[in-house]
């Protein structure tokens, strides 16, 4: 591959994308045009190592990589099993640790044990999805909300919710609890087909050296 073909990153806004790059500082990437908070920039270059990188709301990220307008993305693996794209996933990245689990009232503990007809509202209907008609075989009615999802149980929308927890204490503030783990979550680094073969190198190198100070 010509050495002047430029790899790119997106990246998911926010603390992913800082976490990031304190991560790739480690093995000597840097990218001064995104340390100025003032910039109206949306593409970022390190000419010296041929990279440029972006931002974009998470769930744009597998999208951006499956297409080709980035070589590399990094997002939470929550949004990778929502999005259901295709793309490889390289790299546990270890950052932004939390859970996909099903929550609600104490209550409704019994109506996952019976496999009843139970509604579920979920930011991730695909998940939520999954998790009942594979994993657990029982019918469920999924209403998407894109807000708050601990109102569903509160105002009687849904019996349970599908989200992802980090410590727990909105549920309990709001009379809630974790009723079943889907499964653990956390930021994963992922990779377009046709650049993994085009660009093998320099993407494995890459991952070798982020695993090492993993």
């Amino acid at each position: 591959m010509s050495e002047d073909r430029y790899l790119t990153f997106a990246l998911g806004k926010g603390r992913l994308a800082n976490k990031t790059m304190e991560l790739l500082e480690k093995i000597g990437i840097t990218c001064e045009e995104m340390k100025d908070k003032n910039s109206r920039k949306l593409i970022f270059v390190n000419e010296d190592l041929k990279l440029k990188f972006f931002l974009s709301k998470g769930p744009d990220v597998p999208t951006y990589v499956e297409y080709g307008a980035a070589d590399i993305g990094v997002v939470g693996k929550d949004t990778i099993m929502e999005e259901n794209r295709r793309i490889y996933e390289v790299l546990d990245l270890g950052y932004g640790k939390c859970r996909m689990c099903v929550c609600g009232p104490k209550s409704a503990k019994e109506l996952l044990q019976h496999h009843e007809m139970i509604r579920v509202a979920s930011k991730y209907p695909n998940i939520a999805k999954d998790y009942f008609y594979n994993k657990k075989h029982q019918t469920v009615d999924i209403i998407k909300l894109n807000g708050s999802v601990e109102l569903g149980p509160i105002v009687k929308l849904a019996d349970v919710i599908v989200d992802i927890v980090e410590t727990g204490s909105t549920l309990k503030e709001n009379g809630l609890e974790v009723l079943e783990e889907i499964c653990p979550l956390s930021a994963r680094m992922i990779v377009n087909q046709v650049s993994m073969q085009m660009e093998p190198e320099r993407i494995k190198k890459l991952i070798t050296e982020l695993k090492s100070h993993l």
